[in-house]
């Protein structure tokens, strides 16, 4: 039987908390669908903070001509001027819904600086930001009548009409457009696949961090709202923009732990192993110039030196002040046997956000009816080629507020009943007993994104990529169609199409802009354009 509701939300980050709360206190049913625990998003490790105008000695102009800037000419300038405008009030609806904003001993809220912003304009809490909104907002949503969240439950495929005609079964609607109807996801302690129904479904499933060896994101990052989509033949933008986070801790093993730009906003300076300062030759702003510049600066600097890290500094610092801004910060580096006050900091890039994604309009839509997109899985074209600092937080907020809305009167219009939904069938498929492949595919996978499709990249190491890609991604289809689906099957599924869709759109783009860098086309093109890629739909 299916489990029917009036809105799915699949994720649990800011942005789909945040919009299943609009959605239920305008009196519908929503069903949030997590394939972890709810707390586990990518919104739970920001750490740096929300960037919104909330001083006098800043206005939304001179956000607007940082986002701009930090863009490299493919930011949508409505919609930054829309979503940055929003800043203040969205503040003030997180404050509402319990969030505590870090203040300073005079009662003024505590503002923060970061790569690419003129201002102090970030606010946060302590270096726990994300934790403290995922927080507030959760406690909203175990207190809503109206909203059902299941946890441990993978979003396997969205139902669209167009599918289930496709697949031979009768689709009693009105019209013979394509629209969203539910999703399949798979229980994953009760090892069965259910069917959801519902008249909209959002996308909030975070950033694809994990098709990378390091990556910043967590675990669940694997890119699969976007693979969805792309399945269900929505349009698909600006994928090779790949933000790298410059300074992750660099420390054993593939995980990197995030050091905040909020560090050297407050003075940390990059060095080489010798010990020289060296940003001041890659650009005027030093320390605080975009990630781009600076991402691009270290792998330089590495490669110089033939060296795998640099070096952080924030050292002389009071012990006791760093602790109290970055208590997170703090205790990671002290567990590594690093002090801040007295070591400098190991760092070097790794993979840390998604600038491109499902492309939406400014109220979350899409181009396949009832679907909306929400947060880093989304592409509005606040970002352009390379995301400001702590735009992302409040863009999700801004994007589900709209979204919100948007779908509320998308129900509105859309009076009959949903059909009746085929239930998954696996029919003689059989437990695999060759899972050794989904991890020697996955290990392939990291490492070809993370040689060929970096920070620097080429043709010829594209082109590689792309050969290798595809043949994974054929031995994972066989795999996919044969075998009853599990988690590690279909992550690996969706980071494969993720990955492929990076490379899709790095090969169209035929010159140097933002986060995208190839030595091939090293200028940037008088003409910006956008990427894109959609699987076959009917329309």
């Amino acid at each position: 039987m299916n489990k029917e509701f009036d809105v799915l939300v699949v994720g649990s980050g800011i942005a789909g908390l945040s919009f299943a709360l609009k959605v239920a206190e305008a009196g519908h049913s929503v069903a949030i669908v997590t394939k972890k625990d709810s707390a586990e998003s990518n919104t739970n490790y920001a750490q740096g903070g929300i960037a919104a105008v909330t001083s006098d000695t800043d206005n939304v102009e001179m956000h607007v001509a940082d986002t701009l800037e930090a863009g490299d000419g493919l930011c949508d300038e409505e919609a930054v001027r829309e979503i940055l405008r929003c800043g203040a009030e969205s503040i003030e609806e997180l404050i509402k819904r319990g969030v505590d904003f870090t203040q300073l001993r005079d009662g003024r809220v505590s503002l923060g600086k970061e790569g690419g912003h003129s201002k102090r304009r970030i606010l946060h809490v302590k270096d726990i930001t994300g934790k403290a909104i995922e927080k507030a907002l959760l406690h909203g949503i175990h207190h809503s009548p109206n909203i059902t969240t299941y946890e441990h439950h993978f979003a396997i495929d969205l139902i669209t009409a167009r599918k289930l005609r496709e697949n031979g079964h009768t689709v009693a609607m009105e019209g013979s457009g394509d629209r969203v109807l539910g999703i399949y996801a798979l229980d994953t302690e009760k090892e069965v696949v259910e069917t959801f129904a519902a008249r909209a479904v959002l996308l909030a499933t975070g950033g694809i961090g994990q098709i990378y060896q390091y990556t910043t994101n967590p675990f669940i990052a694997t890119g699969d709202g976007i693979a969805m989509a792309y399945r269900a033949g929505v349009e698909i933008r600006n994928m090779e923009f790949i933000q790298f986070h410059p300074t992750a801790l660099y420390a054993a093993g593939s995980d990197r732990f995030l050091i905040s730009e909020a560090v050297r906003g407050e003075g940390a300076i990059l060095r080489n192993l010798d010990g020289e300062a060296f940003m001041p030759g890659y650009d005027e702003r030093k320390d605080l110039a975009p990630r781009d510049i600076v991402a691009r600066a270290i792998d330089s600097e590495m490669k110089k030196k033939g060296a795998r890290h640099v070096q952080l500094d924030i050292t002389g610092r009071p012990a006791e002040a760093l602790r109290d801004r970055f208590p997170n910060i703090y205790d990671t580096c002290e567990k590594h046997g690093i002090l801040l006050e007295r070591d400098p900091i190991p760092v070097v890039p790794a993979a840390h956000y998604l600038c491109g994604g499902v492309k939406t309009a400014l109220d979350g839509s899409t181009d396949l009816a009832g679907l909306y997109a929400c947060g880093e899985v989304a592409c509005t074209g606040l970002h352009g080629a390379n995301r400001l600092a702590s735009n992302s937080l409040l863009e999700a907020v801004v994007l589900a507020n709209e979204g919100a809305k948007s779908v509320a009167n998308y129900l509105a219009s859309t009076h009959e009943p949903l059909p009746a939904l085929p239930n998954w069938v696996d029919g003689e498929m059989r437990d695999s007993d060759e899972r050794v492949v989904l991890l020697h595919n996955w290990d392939e996978l990291k490492r070809v994104m993370w040689d060929y499709v970096g920070i620097v990249r080429t043709t010829k190491r594209l082109e590689r990529a792309r050969t290798r890609i595809r043949n994974l991604s054929r031995e994972i289809n066989d795999y996919y169609w044969n075998f009853k689906v599990e988690p590690a099957l279909l992550e690996l599924r969706n980071m494969i199409q993720a990955a492929e869709l990076v490379i899709d759109c790095a090969l169209q783009r035929k010159e140097s802009r933002g986060l995208h860098y190839t030595l091939d086309y090293p200028d940037k093109s008088p003409t910006p354009i956008d990427t894109w890629v959609r699987s076959r739909r009917q329309r």
